[in-house]
């Protein structure tokens, strides 16, 4: 099925905005390969969401502190979240099949809880600022 982008998903910054959109490309990528039982491209979407993951956490870290948002819960949960996304990844290129499929569904979960819940939060506060606004 995959994940889509919708407006109601923006949080008023292009930069995270953007970083959103490209989670969802690689998340869709990744259920692509589970459907096709293809390891090899999804190890590869894998490793590309996780090195992916970590500059998006670092870009709305950024932004975070320089809007001045707390952002201390926000940044504890996504260390949980790299730590687990660590512990999940196929050893030797291979994971097992029940654990492929729990992953696809958990990816897009976290992703849609992550943006509503809470990226949604610091949106009345990026709103105050250019959409393009970038920490410097």
């Amino acid at each position: 099925m995959g994940l889509n982008w919708a407006e109601h998903l923006s949080v008023g910054n292009e930069m995270i905005d953007s970083d959103h959109k490209n989670l969802i490309v690689l998340i869709n990528s990744m259920e692509h390969a589970i459907e096709r039982r293809d390891h090899a491209a999804l190890l590869k979407a894998f490793e590309l969401f996780a090195a992916y993951m970590h500059i998006h956490l670092k870009n709305e870290e950024k932004i975070a502190e320089a809007v001045k948002f707390p952002f201390t819960q926000n940044k504890q949960e996504d260390r949980q979240l790299m730590h687990l996304i660590k512990y999940l990844e196929p050893k030797n290129g291979i994971w097992a099949d029940d654990l492929v499929n729990k992953y696809s569904g958990f990816l897009s979960d976290w992703l849609l809880d992550h943006i509503i819940k809470k990226d949604m939060q610091m949106k009345p506060v990026l709103q105050t600022y250019p959409y393009n606004f970038k920490p410097d």
